[in-house]
Formats: structure tokens, sequence, C-alpha cells
């Protein structure tokens, strides 16, 4: 199905791009509408992540651990805690990384920062894309399931990512050592000890 434009680019309906084989649905402001102004500035993990969740926590591939197996545990442990739904992937388009669909609209999230947004799932947000602003890996920039229950997002200008969810959510990634995720508080600066921002 082909959107609508506005008189901005905008699509007023899905929109629908080919890929392996099958269509995905490009997702639409109304998608992110959940997310989109409710962050707030500063250094805490609110400025990435919703004040929504029952518990927040920071990852980064710990020492020693190759990025592919730090990201394929990411994906493993929130995908056995989620029921089987699509998972909307989001590519930030920072002229220098791959979004996966180039030519797709553009959903504006947090400083008016432009996101490809797909309807997908786990297995895509590990093999479409090639690299990111953290390293080689696959994964999106920002994903969550389409039932909200968790949210993963690693803004423009950090070397981590964030993630907020269920406290068991949060204990998943937390207890596996390829994650090696930090709980932090609402209110606390979520740069990992060790990292600086850029």
């Amino acid at each position: 199905m082909a959107g609508r434009p506005h008189a901005d680019g905008a699509s007023t309906q899905p929109l629908d791009v080919h890929k392996d084989g099958r269509n995905w649905r490009i997702g639409t402001a109304s998608d992110v509408a959940w997310l989109a102004g409710h962050t707030t500035q500063g250094l805490a993990i609110t400025t990435a992540i919703p004040e929504v969740f029952d518990a927040y926590a920071t990852f980064h591939p710990p020492e020693g651990v190759g990025v592919d197996a730090h990201e394929q545990a990411v994906v493993r442990e929130l995908a056995a805690r989620t029921p089987e739904q699509p998972w909307w992937l989001g590519y930030l388009d920072t002229g220098a990384h791959d979004v996966v669909f180039p030519r797709a609209p553009r959903v504006s999230l947090y400083w008016g920062w432009p996101y490809v947004l797909v309807e997908a799932g786990p297995e895509q947000a590990l093999t479409w894309r090639t690299g990111h602003m953290r390293g080689d890996g696959p994964l999106p920039d920002l994903f969550f399931p389409a039932d909200h229950s968790w949210l993963v997002s690693a803004l423009w200008d950090d070397t981590w990512t964030d993630v907020g969810g269920s406290a068991a959510v949060i204990a998943g990634l937390q207890r596996n050592p390829l994650v090696s995720a930090r709980r932090v508080r609402p209110d606390e600066d979520a740069c990992p000890p060790g990292l600086t921002r850029d």
C-alpha cells in the first residue's frame, strides 16, 4: 500500500517496502506518539527512555566480548521475555550509517532526529543492518515491541545503549555476562563507568 504524501513529504498512511521476499510496513508518527515528546533533556536515562517503565539500565559490549555476540545476547534476552508480536525497528539517519530502507519516509524523534521505522522482528534486528554509530553490529538505534513493554534506544552521540522495561527484562539483561547491563535510576546519569560522552 502506498501512503499519500503531505506537502512536507511525510506519509499519512502506512507505506510498505519490499525486502527478503516480502513487504514490511514503514512506521508513521502515530507509531511513535507514545515516545515522541515524552523524554527529557539532560544526562539522565530519561533523555532516551520515557519515564513509564518499572526499571532502567544501560549496556555496551563488556571487555573481551565481540559486538555480534553482545547484540545477539541482548536480542535473545528481550525475545525470551516478550510474547510473540512484531517489533518496531528504528534506524537513525545520520547521513553516514545504514538505514536499511534509504528511500522510506522518516519519523521525527528526540530533537527532530529522522528515523526510518519499520515493523519487523528480532531476526531482522540482527540481520538487516551493516554497522551503526556504536560499531560494526546490526542492531537498530531504537527498537521496541508492538505492546511497548520495553524500549531500547541509543542516542546519536552515545557509545552505550539505554533500555527501559519490566524488572524481569532488566534483571535478565543484567544476569547475562554477554550483555552486562547496569541498572540505573531514572534521575541518574546514564553514562556507564569508564565511558565518556563525545
